[in-house]
């Protein structure tokens, strides 16, 4: 294999971004990052906006820091949160910063379009998407209907990692895992429907050519040469979606695993060859999202430690001053499976007061009321670790091979308690580690485009080979066992 190889990777989350470089050498891989900044939601005129051209700003100035210093980078790839996406003009010009996810349009939209344009069951047969507010069909769909100006003068439709791709380029593509999030992807043929975007008025022509992660979009241009000290550095299109880049940096070593994508947000599924698309997976509101190398990325969102964030910004100073271990240590001192929540009940997605929603949940499902933060804490961590058994014995049914292990990467992958109870809840032995699974996958599919790597499973041993990973086993089997019983009698009754 080639030594230092430097590769640029722009990470970039729904509150924060950062550039890291990473460096294969010796079958092991070193990240460093480089910059980090935050990426500011901009609230104006009742709308959700995302400054695009702040960005552009950090990711020239971290390639202008990376020209300083003297590293000659082999490519640049960037990964993004899914579903957002710039519009472009027909003179080459971005015609507004682009709606955020998070804009209040979107709240009807969806009951709207599949109440009046295409119907629900239609559109979950052609994309295998599960249904939310925010995905790009219907944040599309919330501009046509208010006649948006944008939306109605834009030739081009870029993802934000296609977007910055093409500032850095001016070259148009349309990468498949982030274009799989919009919710117009037929996972089957690996392209946008025709039926859907026509019921948006919208033609395939709105966007860039379908390429599959590792392609290269094309060199920085004459511009971004001159304006970072850089030369002709070419940008790769990697996974795009965040997700994608994150799942490709499983440390598994073969496919006999699932894997849960931890943070505010948790992300549990199997990686699989063909889209998994039935009845089944339907009433269970399971996604099909592109993954590397054609395969799909079978998995469910599940509310993860936004529960746990949410309540420690409510607790007194003396509460938040405590460090995470300090506070969940003492979780783990009160009664375990005490009170137990629904994690996905849509009475914790956005409430005025988290602890004032669980106390409500538990109150009303006749349990004992949480009162302490040791207590919300531990009603917190259990009842996650029990969801987590639910979908994962659903995927359990849904994998065409079995489920020998359960990888945990992420921030997440830190949290040794709630590791811990997952293992024993799902009985599954769980491997925990990288904590840097995005920007890992980022680089790690630009080392494939470079050609130091030939597949995903030469690029996972690297990864393995690179991490600590710590493992947990089952333990109290009959305790967990008992409690999920519990827990499925508390949910059946909201």
């Amino acid at each position: 294999m080639q030594q230092n190889k430097y590769f640029f990777a722009v990470d970039l989350g729904a509150t924060s971004g950062r550039t890291i470089v990473g460096n294969i050498a010796e079958g092991k891989l070193a990240l460093e990052e480089v910059t980090r900044f935050p990426n500011n939601l901009i609230e104006q005129g009742g709308h959700y906006y995302w400054d695009i051209h702040a960005l552009y700003f950090e990711i020239l100035r971290g390639l202008k820091e990376v020209a300083k210093r003297g590293l000659e980078i082999t490519s640049i790839g960037i990964d993004t949160w899914g579903v957002d996406f710039v519009l472009i003009g027909d003179d080459g010009a971005i015609l507004r910063n682009p709606r955020a996810y998070r804009d209040p349009v979107t709240f009807d939209a969806m009951d709207d379009y599949l109440q009046h344009v295409v119907s629900r069951r239609e559109v979950y047969d052609v994309t295998g998407i599960q249904f939310m507010n925010f995905n790009s069909i219907f944040q599309l769909y919330a501009m046509k209907r208010e006649q948006n100006s944008a939306f109605r003068n834009a030739a081009k439709i870029l993802f934000v990692p296609e977007a910055l791709s093409w500032m850095l380029t001016g070259n148009e593509v349309c990468e498949y895992t982030i274009a799989s999030t919009s919710q117009l992807l037929d996972p089957r043929t690996k392209l946008l429907d025709e039926r859907l975007l026509a019921s948006l008025g919208l033609s395939r022509s709105k966007f860039g050519r379908m390429v599959q992660p590792g392609t290269v979009v094309g060199m920085l241009t004459d511009e971004v040469q001159r304006l970072t000290g850089l030369g002709p550095v070419p940008v790769i299109a990697v996974a795009g979606h965040d997700t994608g880049s994150a799942v490709a940096a499983v440390p598994a070593k073969d496919e006999h695993f699932a894997y849960l994508s931890s943070g505010t947000w948790s992300l549990m599924g199997i990686e699989t060859k063909d889209a998994i698309i039935s009845e089944l997976s339907y009433e269970r509101n399971f996604t099909n999202e592109g993954g590397i190398e054609g395969t799909t990325r079978f998995l469910k969102n599940i509310c993860g430690m936004w529960l746990y964030e949410r309540c420690r910004l409510e607790w007194p100073e003396e509460v938040r001053k405590l460090s995470h271990p300090e506070l969940q240590g003492s979780a783990m001192q009160v009664e375990p499976f005490r009170s137990l929540i629904n994690p996905d009940d849509q009475a914790f997605a956005a409430p005025a007061s988290m602890i004032g929603a669980i106390q409500k949940y538990c109150r009303e499902t006749n349990q004992p009321v949480p009162e302490t933060p040791a207590e919300i804490c531990r009603c917190i961590f259990d009842s996650l670790a029990l969801r987590y058994r639910q979908v994962f014995s659903w995927l359990q049914e849904f994998a065409p091979f079995k489920l020998d292990t359960l990888h945990i990467i992420g921030g997440g992958s830190l949290n040794k308690y709630l590791n811990q109870f997952t293992a024993s809840s799902t009985g599954a032995t769980v491997l925990a580690g990288p904590q840097e699974c995005t920007a890992i996958g980022n680089i790690m599919l630009q080392a494939k485009a470079a050609r130091l790597v030939n597949d995903i499973w030469q690029m996972r041993a690297i990864i393995a080979n690179s991490t600590e990973m710590v493992k947990y086993e089952p333990q109290e089997k009959a305790l967990w066992d008992e409690a999920y019983t519990k827990y499925l009698n508390i949910v059946s009754k909201k």
